[in-house]
């Protein structure tokens, strides 16, 4: 017996080889490839899939010949590790990296401890921009889950429920920049000081009512507000779909008996729907605060940050790619990461407390 057991992990030995070996010839052919483009995409597809499938199945039947305890060990490592390695390499390497170049000049070459971070908060630009990210997040927020909530709760089991959710998430399948492209045509005006033509959308609406038409964009606080807009357009179908989900969760019986008792929508929609489906509400929120935290798309494509409309992420790429202040830039991504932290760990704890789909 133990003959052919080494023979047959011999023979597994030389799967494993020779898949990998299979994997880098067709890396080395594409990287010579000189044909067409297309032709080499779908190749490429059809390599890596195929490549990487026959590499976990290999390593699976090694795997599986192993001793039970091994088995335990080494099963996880096969097809949990490149995906761990990856996130590695990818996002744990570079936050390592930047949390060290914040404790440097914008060369990398000096060391100046907590100077960046000082400057972070004394910089007027900058505290402009967290301004700016808090007005996100309030109305950002709120106005995405408000609403989707609104639409989740009047939609559910109404005649057209599909039709109405399919359009309210429509925009979803658009891109944040795609989204900045589309309103900036709703927002647009042309000229300057009390010479603005009513080329937009919304200038076209309001001067068709008598009125004058509108700089939007350059108008102070209102502009963030319009450009909040965008992102409560974009967020609220995903908001709506979780919310719909978790409302159809609830058991209907225990509406029917609130109903029984005298109970009317508010009293329902407040005191049984609300706390039923808090959970979800919580993990909704708390997604779409931490992308209001790192919102740039949008803000870069409307106004590049100019008229007021600054975010911290924006900031970041100024000083980072067109200013080549590295030191700062880092320092306001840790800033960043930071914020970010506190909400993930408060809905963790969330999840641990309860089910958040109920």
């Amino acid at each position: 017996m133990k003959p052919l057991q080494n023979t047959k992990y011999i023979v597994l030995f030389g799967e494993v080889l020779g898949t990998a070996f299979l994997l880098y010839l067709g890396f080395l052919f594409l990287k010579t490839w000189e044909g067409s483009k297309l032709l080499m995409v779908a190749v490429a597809i059809l390599w890596g899939v195929g490549s990487v499938a026959a590499l976990f199945f290999v390593l699976n039947s090694v795997g599986e010949t192993l001793p039970a305890r091994a088995k335990t060990i080494v099963l996880p490592v096969i097809f949990a590790g490149p995906a761990i390695a990856i996130l590695f390499w990818y996002l744990v390497l570079p936050t390592v990296r930047t949390l060290t170049l914040s404790f440097f000049n914008d060369t990398g070459t000096v060391f100046v401890g907590f100077k960046n971070y000082a400057n972070t908060f004394t910089d007027g630009i900058i505290l402009e921009s967290m301004q700016n990210n808090l007005l996100w997040l309030v109305f950002g927020t709120s106005g995405s889950v408000g609403l989707g909530l609104l639409i989740a709760v009047l939609a559910d089991k109404s005649r057209y429920e599909k039709v109405f959710k399919a359009l309210i998430f429509l925009p979803m399948a658009i891109s944040f920049v795609g989204a900045g492209v589309i309103w900036k045509f709703i927002y647009a005006y042309k000229g300057e000081g009390f010479n603005i033509v009513e080329i937009g959308l919304l200038n076209a609406i309001i001067t068709s009512f008598g009125l004058p038409a509108q700089a939007w964009l350059q108008i102070p606080f209102w502009n963030n507000i319009l450009l909040i807009i965008i992102m409560i357009w974009l967020q609220t179908g995903y908001a709506m779909v979780i919310l719909s989900s978790a409302i159809k969760g609830i058991p209907s019986s225990l509406i029917e008996a609130a109903r029984v008792d005298g109970a009317g929508a508010f009293k329902i929609f407040f005191r049984i729907m609300i706390p039923y489906i808090m959970g979800t509400i919580v993990a909704v929120s708390t997604t779409i605060v931490i992308f209001s935290l790192k919102l740039f798309d949008i803000v870069r494509v409307m106004t590049g940050g100019n008229f007021g409309t600054n975010v911290v992420a924006n900031e970041f790429y100024l000083r980072q790619f067109t200013q080549g202040r590295t030191g700062e830039a880092s320092a306001l991504a840790i800033l960043l990461l930071v914020a970010v932290v506190p909400v993930l760990i408060y809905n963790l704890r969330q999840f641990q407390g309860r089910k958040a789909f109920k």
